[in-house]
């Protein structure tokens, strides 16, 4: 058992011992991965700047800010210590990411910057230290692209037609398929972007530790945070804490790779995991819903020891926090590293399911179930299903589980305005990120044309009790026209369409819906019921 250290506001991750820290002191992610440390499972090392400090700079208190310096300063030195790397060197370099992490889960709602440290010398001395030239440009263009948009606020557009157009110069279709050189020319784009747009960046390490830190508190108050907690009844959290880990790298090749993993089926509660994975990429690959990945299959081919030593994982979780989880990790060069966990976001009907389970399983009591359920109509719990579908005119993953029927919209006004005249409405989008909050909750059903069940997208339709289905292929959304082409049809805004996120179906016109109630398990909850209202009487 090994030390906690507290110094300048600090609190250190991956020398955890007990007490452990509070999620109302470093915020719930860092919590949870200091429990992790402590039974044992890998996890990077970090250290935590805490809540109360960043709600302060986040309401701009001068002196919070000197503290933050200290802090990140004394920080880095641990970090440095820990891994053998130095921040922004020329040969060993370390990197770090900058996590945000509130006391409850507000997932995708908060900034991350991932690969900070990743400078002109430090990018050279990735070649040095891997002999992986495509490596360090891939990390390079990635800090500059997150980092230009989220600390410097700079139009995510200009990178966009930049990749887009040195990618057709290439014959390419993304940056996954860029070699070396093609990278090293797109990293040099995105820095002319950075320097034209006279945003004030420094090539320096501890400059940018410094003002991601500051970005991530900042993003408390943005307006997408801001909603959300509105939503959930969040008004009261104090702001969010800001961890800085060494950063560990599923984008190294195809030996690597990133994912996120929940423990049991968020949509309809079912005891068995499901796994999203994605190779040569990093975690935002993953829950940004840009790309489509893979199954918990592809692990298992890849590495079978390594699917193996991930289902054990998982089960060990539920053990230590008894609940269902959702666990981000990567995969580097073979080795499995967990970055978080949190309670899995779940849809009323799997919440029932997970909830009766848990109870049989012994892993939880009558009295606890009852209390996870407590925020949840019962009574209003319903499985949806059509009557009859026939044939989808695309088909993806089903998501989160459910059926709607609605107008089309193509983006979050659409789905407001249509909403606002009473009208059901199905959002389509090629993908969705914490920005389409809004539209999430106009909407009556979601489709995404990329993605998996642990993108954003997924994540919080599931949480709002909404179908939704992801990684549509054939699906292509036309602005300027406003409409969709699903395969060989075309829908323009306002045309009905019906959405299955058990199925992954997704069908022209109106459906017929009928409604059914998940007899068995909630007659357990009744009986959960009597037996504590007995209990009270006696």
């Amino acid at each position: 058992m090994k030390e906690t250290g507290e110094t300048a506001g600090i609190v250190r991750l991956g020398e955890v011992s007990f007490p452990l820290p509070s999620a109302e002191d470093i915020g719930a992610k860092a919590a949870n991965l200091a429990r992790i440390a402590a039974i044992g499972l890998p996890v990077p090392p970090a250290f935590v700047l805490p809540v109360q400090l960043c709600a302060d700079i986040a309401a701009n208190d001068a002196q919070a800010k000197l503290h933050l310096l200290d802090g990140l300063t004394k920080g880095i030195g641990f970090l440095e210590e820990t891994t053998g790397k130095r921040f922004g060197d020329r040969r060993r370099p370390l990197l770090v990411s900058v996590r945000s992490g509130a006391a409850r889960s507000m997932p995708g709602m908060l900034d991350t910057v991932l690969n900070v440290g990743c400078t002109s010398a430090a990018t050279h001395g990735l070649i040095r230290m891997t002999g992986n030239p495509r490596f360090a440009w891939d990390c390079r263009r990635r800090l500059l692209e997150v980092y230009a948009q989220t600390v410097l606020g700079l139009d995510a557009s200009s990178f966009a037609e930049c990749l887009d157009r040195i990618t057709g110069e290439e014959g390419v279709n993304s940056e996954r398929d860029l070699d070396c050189e093609a990278l090293e020319r797109l990293a040099s784009a995105y820095e002319s972007l950075i320097e034209d747009a006279d945003a004030g960046f420094e090539d320096d390490a501890m400059g940018q530790l410094a003002a991601a830190a500051h970005a991530v508190c900042r993003s408390w108050m943005s307006d997408r945070a801001r909603t959300y907690r509105t939503l959930e009844k969040l008004d009261h959290l104090a702001g969010t804490a800001v961890m800085v880990q060494a950063m560990v790298f599923g984008n190294r090749g195809l030996s690597c790779g990133s994912g996120v993993a929940f423990s049991r089926n968020p949509s309809t509660g079912a005891p068995q995991p499901v796994i999203d994975v994605l190779f040569d990429a990093q975690g935002e690959d993953v829950v940004s819903g840009r790309r489509t990945p893979e199954a918990e299959a592809s692990i298992a081919r890849l590495t079978p020891a390594l699917a193996t030593e991930l289902q054990s994982m998982l089960a060990q979780l539920e053990r230590e926090f008894g609940d269902a989880q959702d666990v981000e990790f990567t995969i580097e060069e073979g080795k499995l590293w967990l970055l978080q966990t949190r309670a899995v976001k779940r849809t009323p009907r799997a919440a029932v399911r997970i909830a009766v389970d848990f109870v049989r399983e012994g892993r939880v009591s009558e009295e606890e179930a009852l209390r996870r359920l407590a925020g949840l109509d019962l009574s209003a719990l319903a499985v949806t299903r059509f009557v009859e579908a026939g044939e989808p005119i695309v088909r993806g993953i089903g998501a989160s589980g459910g059926v709607a029927v609605g107008h089309a919209a193509f983006d979050s006004v659409s789905a407001e305005r249509l909403a606002a005249r009473g009208d059901p409405v199905i959002l389509v989008r090629p993908d969705t990120g914490t920005a389409d909050i809004a539209g999430f909750r106009a909407a009556s059903g979601i489709v995404t044309a990329t993605g998996g069940t642990t993108a954003h997208a997924s994540l919080v339709a599931r949480h709002m009790g909404k179908p939704c289905v992801v990684g549509c292929e054939g699906l292509s959304v036309e602005y300027s026209t406003r409409r969709a082409r699903f395969a060989s049809q075309v829908v323009e805004e306002g045309d009905w369409i019906s959405v299955d996120g058990d199925s992954g179906g997704v069908f022209l016109g109106q459906r017929e819906i009928i409604t059914e109630r998940p007899v068995t398990e909630l007659d357990e909850v009744d009986r959960w019921r009597a037996a504590a209202r007995t209990t009270q009487l006696a």
